[in-house]
């Protein structure tokens, strides 16, 4: 049998690195749109939950949503919650309130 030998394969390159900086347009022109909201979620205190129990015992009339809603809009001392977060506490009120 005769001596079969595998011919040798090159080495692959290595890969590219990309850089982590990047570039920004210096040519944008100025504008006054918002940036977008933060996507970390921020725990209510315990203080918070009463101001937002006081709120609903005041004004039984409106749902969840449009709780939320209200509470998330206030000019001073925002709450940004969801309704799950606010169905939750509602069941858990008695604990957090004693």
């Amino acid at each position: 049998m005769p001596n079969m030998t595998r011919k040798l394969r090159e080495k692959p390159a290595p890969y590219k690195q990309r850089s982590e900086t990047v570039a920004k347009n210096k040519d944008a022109p100025a504008t006054s749109a918002k940036p977008h909201k933060v996507t970390t979620r921020k725990n209510l205190t315990l203080n918070d939950w009463l101001v937002v129990f006081a709120y609903t015992d005041t004004h039984p009339h409106q749902s969840q949503v449009e709780i939320v809603l209200h509470l998330e809009k206030e000019l001073t001392g925002a709450l940004a919650f969801s309704q799950t977060a606010l169905s939750r506490a509602l069941k858990r009120r008695p604990e957090l309130e004693a």
